[in-house]
């Protein structure tokens, strides 16, 4: 399944966009998924917990993947 995450401002850090997205209950366990290997971004493991990730890059975990896009100035 696909989720399309709208992003505010330049980026949003990867723990951050796992527990938006509703996929973690938490920080923690978002920081558990990263270091376990679960989490890819863009096709390749990220082992960054508070990677910077942008509209355009796509976050694969739990059999999701999340698609960012942009928001429009007048949105945000």
């Amino acid at each position: 399944m696909s989720i399309r995450f709208a992003v505010r401002g330049e980026h949003i850090q990867l723990d951050q966009l796992l527990k938006a997205a509703g996929l973690v209950d938490s920080g923690g366990a978002a920081h558990v998924a990263v270091e376990e290997g679960r989490v890819r971004v863009d096709g390749k493991l990220e082992t960054r917990k508070r990677a910077k990730l942008r509209a355009g890059q796509r976050v694969r975990f739990a059999g999701e993947e999340i698609e960012l896009v942009g928001v429009g100035p007048e949105e945000a």
